[in-house]
């Protein structure tokens, strides 16, 4: 057979062959750690997370009970890498003008709960934020969304304004081992390996939600073979695929003159 010749390879050889190509084609991310945080904000803003004051997106600096986060007052499409807080897990401000937003507490637990998550996001997007007021799972049944199949956690009691230790605990605790959270009469939680990954992830969430409640208003939602869906979550939830997305997302972000300000040291 000729070694250029595909069509006799099976499935698993060909998903080996193309992340491979992948992992050697495209680079990682170039932005620095603040640029993707701030970057996060501005895509999400232009993807229905916005809500006012409300949601926090951090991630970890690198420094043991350190991360970086948005100042309270500033809405997520006027954050820059110039304005970002460093905090410690009290929200002490370690460097920084401005306070954060005290419901970060909770993010403090999931982070001491769980090592592997780098950056975590919480936001109120409208689709979410309207199937959680049926208290409704979040229910992954399309192949795009199939990046958070099996890997979204629920709450179905709303505890209240996370800004107690007690929600804390209770967020942490729900969220499991789990990339995502759906939370009843409130939004979603991300808790991503890298801010790409985290970002990626909203993205979809909020997506599917949307999807969700359009097919409940036409009919009952099928189930696909979890099989197929545990394959896909696998397929297309890949660092270098992350990279791939964010960057995609941050070209067509930083198309918008309203946020020419989103990178530079002076910038916002």
């Amino acid at each position: 057979m000729n070694a250029s010749d595909t069509f006799n390879l099976d499935k698993a050889t060909l998903v080996s062959q193309s992340t491979s190509k992948m992992d050697a084609h495209f680079d990682d991310s170039a932005y620095t750690l603040r640029q993707k945080l701030a970057l996060t904000c501005r895509i999400l803003f232009d993807n229905g997370h916005d809500s006012g004051l409300a949601g926090q997106i951090t991630s970890r600096t690198g420094v043991d009970g350190q991360f970086l986060t948005q100042r309270l007052g500033l809405g997520f499409d006027e954050i820059s890498e110039a304005n970002l807080l460093v905090v410690d897990e009290h929200l002490n401000v370690l460097e920084g003008d401005g306070m954060p937003n005290p419901a970060n507490r909770f993010h403090s637990w999931v982070y001491r709960a769980r090592p592997d998550v780098n950056c975590i996001i919480h936001t109120h997007a409208v689709h979410t934020a309207a199937l959680g007021m049926l208290e409704t799972p979040l229910i992954v049944s399309h192949m795009d969304n199939c990046v958070l199949y099996d890997d979204v956690a629920f709450v179905g009691h709303w505890p209240g304004v996370p800004v107690g230790n007690e929600e804390g605990e209770l967020i942490a605790g729900a969220l499991g081992q789990k990339r995502a959270l759906m939370l009843s009469h409130h939004g979603l939680l991300i808790a991503g390996s890298s801010v790409e990954e985290a970002c990626v992830l909203a993205i979809a969430f909020e997506r599917a939600a949307r999807m969700q409640l359009l097919a409940m208003a036409a009919g009952e939602v099928k189930p696909i073979d979890p099989v197929l869906g545990k394959e896909a979550h696998d397929w297309i939830l890949r660092p270098k695929r992350n990279a791939i997305a964010f960057d995609y997302y941050a070209r067509r972000t930083l198309k918008n003159p309203h946020h020419a300000d989103c990178l530079g040291a002076t910038g916002g």
